[in-house]
Formats: C-alpha cells, sequence, structure tokens
C-alpha cells in the first residue's frame, strides 16, 4: 500500500469535508493519486447517503435572501457537523435554495423538495451535496415574507462560521432605523409570537394550566387562583411575544410603544436559530 503524504490528506478533506480517516484510506486506495481519490470519496459518499438519513442534522446556517424592500426570504439549512456549515460547498447550495425559494414561494417544505432549479429537484440538489460532503443535509424550514417594509439582520454565534441566527421584520411602512433596532432586538430576545392575539389557543390552554397547578400547589386560596393566573398568563405574554416584550435598548418602552411613537406598526417577524425551535 502506498505511503500517504499528510498534506494530502490535510488538502484533500478541506476539499471534500470528508473525515480525515476517509481521506487518508481514499488516497491509499488511489495510491497517492488525489484525482482518483477524490473520485473514491464521490462514490463513497453516493452509497453513503441512505445510511445517514437516522443522523442528526444539528449544525448549519441561515441564510436570506432579499428583492427589494418588501419581499425577503429566511431559510435554515441544516448538516451534522460546523466543519461542512463553513464550507463553500454548503454555502452555496445555500444560497442558491433561498434564492429558489424567493423566486417559487413554495407551500411546505415537502413542495420546495419536489420543485426544480437547474435541471434537478431540490431533493436531488441536497443528495449530491449529501454525498460529496458525507453527511445528512436537510432543509428544516423557510418562510417568505411579502409587504410593507421588510429588513432582515444576521448574526453569527462565531465569526469562523455562517450566520447561526437570521431575522425578518416587516414594518407597514419604510423605517430603516426602527426595523433594525426590532431585529436586533428580536434576535437576542427570542420572541415566539407577534402579539397576545397571535398566540394559538392551545398554546394558551397549555400555559393556563400549568400555572392554575403551581398557583394551587403554592397554597394560594381558591378564589383568588383565577386572578393570579390571569397575572401569570400577562407575564408570560411579555416573554414570549414580541409586542409586549421590553425594549432591550429601553425597557421602560415595549415595542409596541417603542414602534408606535415612531409611527410605524409591526406586521410580522421570523426568527430562525440554527437548532432551536
Amino acid at each position: 500500500m502506498a505511503s500517504v503524504n499528510m498534506a494530502d490528506v490535510k488538502r484533500l478533506r478541506e476539499l471534500t469535508a470528508a473525515g480525515m480517516m476517509d481521506c487518508k484510506k481514499a488516497l491509499e486506495e488511489a495510491e497517492g493519486d488525489f484525482e482518483k481519490a477524490v473520485d473514491i470519496l464521490r462514490v463513497k459518499g453516493a452509497k453513503d447517503v441512505g445510511k445517514r438519513e437516522a443522523r442528526t442534522a444539528s449544525n448549519g446556517l441561515i441564510a436570506v435572501k432579499h428583492e427589494g424592500d418588501s419581499l425577503a426570504a429566511l431559510l435554515e439549512l441544516n448538516c451534522e457537523t460546523d466543519f461542512v456549515a463553513k464550507g463553500e460547498r454548503f454555502q452555496e447550495l445555500a444560497a442558491k435554495v433561498v434564492e429558489h425559494i424567493l423566486a417559487t414561494r413554495p407551500a411546505d417544505v415537502p413542495s420546495l423538495l419536489e420543485s426544480e432549479f437547474d435541471g434537478k429537484t431540490v431533493k436531488e440538489h441536497l443528495d449530491e451535496a449529501n454525498a460529496a460532503l458525507g453527511e445528512k443535509i436537510e432543509v428544516r424550514r423557510f418562510v417568505v415574507l411579502e409587504g410593507g417594509y421588510i429588513t432582515s439582520y444576521m448574526h453569527k454565534t462565531d465569526p469562523q462560521l455562517p450566520p447561526a441566527v437570521g431575522v425578518l421584520v416587516q414594518l407597514d411602512t419604510p423605517n430603516a432605523e426602527v426595523a433594525k433596532d426590532i431585529a436586533q432586538h428580536t434576535a437576542a430576545m427570542a420572541p415566539k409570537y407577534l402579539n397576545p392575539n397571535s398566540v394559538p389557543a392551545d398554546v394558551i390552554e397549555k400555559e393556563r394550566t400549568v400555572f392554575e397547578q403551581m398557583t394551587r400547589e403554592e397554597g394560594k386560596p381558591e378564589a383568588a387562583i383565577g386572578k393570579i393566573v390571569d397575572g401569570r398568563i400577562n407575564g408570560w405574554y411579555k416573554d414570549f411575544t414580541l409586542l409586549e416584550q421590553a425594549f432591550v435598548k429601553d425597557n421602560k418602552k415595549t415595542i409596541a410603544k417603542y414602534a408606535d411613537e415612531a409611527g410605524v406598526k409591526v406586521l410580522g417577524f421570523a426568527r430562525y436559530k440554527v437548532g432551536q425551535a
């Protein structure tokens, strides 16, 4: 068996994102021929695609694409390791997929996977990346916002990695400064809903049940439980709905008040963080 140059192993790993041992074995099998080793890894990757289905893709990136000031898409594309996430091929794939989402506006992830660009379905593009990079690659979620004035904010949790947090904020009228403030607030404070009216009834019912049990266990008088639970629900709104949250730059104001004073309305938002709900 041919001896392997570790510099070639490192270069092969950087090019293909395959594991160190896989690169070493491929070079050994190719008897040191670098291009042949690349082909060996590609074949191996294609064979291993099915085996990766059960693996967890909890790393990745958030990608964004705008068309003017009133249309934007946000995408979470996942992989298994941050090594692949920071690679050029993975990031190029994310850019192409989010651009395709903005152009076609599919209804959901299954519809997206069946749709085509560059002569192949999105699923085929993902499978090719899966084979080449040696990891499970999947679209976790995406959203398209249209209308009004939309801005985005992308945040890197590690300067060596692509953005792990992405936010879209939609206002009724243009105001770049306010939109940026609210987008940065949203990235930091992670609201789940726009306002109390947008929280699904089953979510509130679940929270109310928990608060009722908690209040009874604290020994509060039965007659006071309803009022105490209502207060705790209102506190929950302040934690998890964007417009009820205290503005991070001025906690004496809610986001709703800050927007109102600026003469704008927040119509909607989206916040994705890699690997989180």
